[in-house]
């Protein structure tokens, strides 16, 4: 087995689903132990670690010296969701097996395989000599509470993490075709949101002495089924959005009128442009609030892109492509605060979350060749 198959099996062995305190000591533990980076843990559990050219782990980015220098990171999380009873043993710990080219467990995918690739090209990779005119730094960071709508990536860019470029390992593996490894210059965030209906109550033997709140949620939906949704295009690549009604509740009882009614609404967001929801508060009655607003992302530098993309082609035979996500990252948080980002990593459409989680060997070894070229190449 490789070290990186060998070093995605520890992370996914170490249960983080409900704490990542345990998952984050063996990331820092082995980034002190493996390098001579300087690796810091904030307040969160988030875990940076931070090298110059010549290897320097004192010369950072925060230093007086190098505020000028350009930096890479290289960036997952090491939290999961919560796993299947079949992905844990009775004593609660996680069951990690391979079998045909593939590692089995809660994280292989989403995501401690590009964790653990990413640990290992930031070990390995060559950034040669500091040009007196063009410093440069390589940053390993790894988040908690990605799954909880970003935490640990909020946190660390609220205490100042801010590199110039990110590599951000989520997955991009099979979107251009079958077992390729693309390069996501793009992808969508998330808007949740619910429309408020009121009206007053009654007896429903007299509905005129009343207002009917689920009639003007009603008409609140119709509203939002005639929305447009919004579309953008990102280095050539076309991201669509989209919002869709996904819950509605209302009423005490059936001889009553109702007096509030509830509708959740689900919205894809692309860069640049949202749906315009704040119809729905033309209709009498409605409000409508903003439940949870994870950020999409664009990158804003086709050169970096393209790099990137060199480096996912110069190891494998096929051809990986520029491509979009569906799926909200800790790419946008990143996006959102000025760090020019793609996404590119082991995980297949389909493959996160569910109760055979897993990764190939093979990519994830790929994915590690990708890492280290991006950083030697920056």
């Amino acid at each position: 087995m490789t070290e990186v198959a060998e070093l995605t099996r520890e992370l996914v062995s170490i249960p983080s689903h409900d704490d990542e305190t345990e998952a984050g000591d063996y990331v820092e533990n082995w980034l002190r132990e493996e390098t001579d980076a300087d690796v810091t843990r904030d307040g969160a559990g988030n875990v940076v670690a931070r090298r110059d050219p010549e290897g320097d782990a004192a010369a950072s980015v925060a230093d007086d010296t190098s505020e000028s220098a350009e930096s890479l990171a290289l960036v997952g999380h090491h939290d999961v969701v919560p796993p299947d009873d079949s992905q844990t043993t009775d004593d609660g710990s996680y069951v990690v097996s391979e079998r045909d080219g593939r590692l089995y467990g809660r994280g292989t995918a989403d995501m401690k395989g590009a964790v653990a690739a990413a640990m290992l090209a930031f070990r390995d990779a060559d950034l040669g000599d500091t040009a007196a005119d063009s410093p440069r730094e390589l940053v390993f960071a790894s988040f908690v509470g990605e799954e909880q709508g970003g935490i640990g990536a909020r946190a660390a860019i609220e205490d100042g993490f801010a590199p110039d470029y990110a590599v951000v390992g989520e997955g991009s593996t099979g979107y251009s075709a079958e077992g390729v490894t693309d390069v996501a210059v793009a992808h969508k965030g998330r808007r949740g949101s619910t429309v408020v209906a009121r009206g007053t109550s009654a007896h429903a033997s007299e509905p005129e002495a009343g207002e009917n709140a689920v009639y003007r949620a009603c008409d609140a939906v119709d509203v939002v089924r005639d929305l447009d949704f919004p579309a953008t295009e990102v280095l050539g690549e076309e991201v669509r959005g989209s919002v869709a009604v996904t819950e509605i509740d209302g009423g005490s009882a059936w001889n009553v009128i109702p007096e509030e009614c509830t509708v959740t609404i689900d919205e894809r967001t692309v860069p640049g442009e949202r749906a315009d929801l704040e119809r729905v508060e033309t209709v009498e009655g409605v409000e409508w609030r903003v439940d949870q607003d994870l950020p999409p992302m664009r990158c804003d530098d086709e050169d970096f892109a393209e790099t990137v993309l060199t480096a996912a082609s110069e190891t494998q035979d096929s051809d990986p492509r520029l491509v979009s996500k569906p799926h909200a990252t800790d790419a946008g948080w990143l996006a959102e605060a000025g760090t020019t980002c793609v996404v590119c990593g082991p995980a297949e459409p389909g493959e996160a979350h569910t109760d055979d989680e897993s990764a190939s060997l093979a990519v994830l070894e790929r994915c590690y060749e990708i890492y280290r070229g991006a950083a030697e190449r920056f």
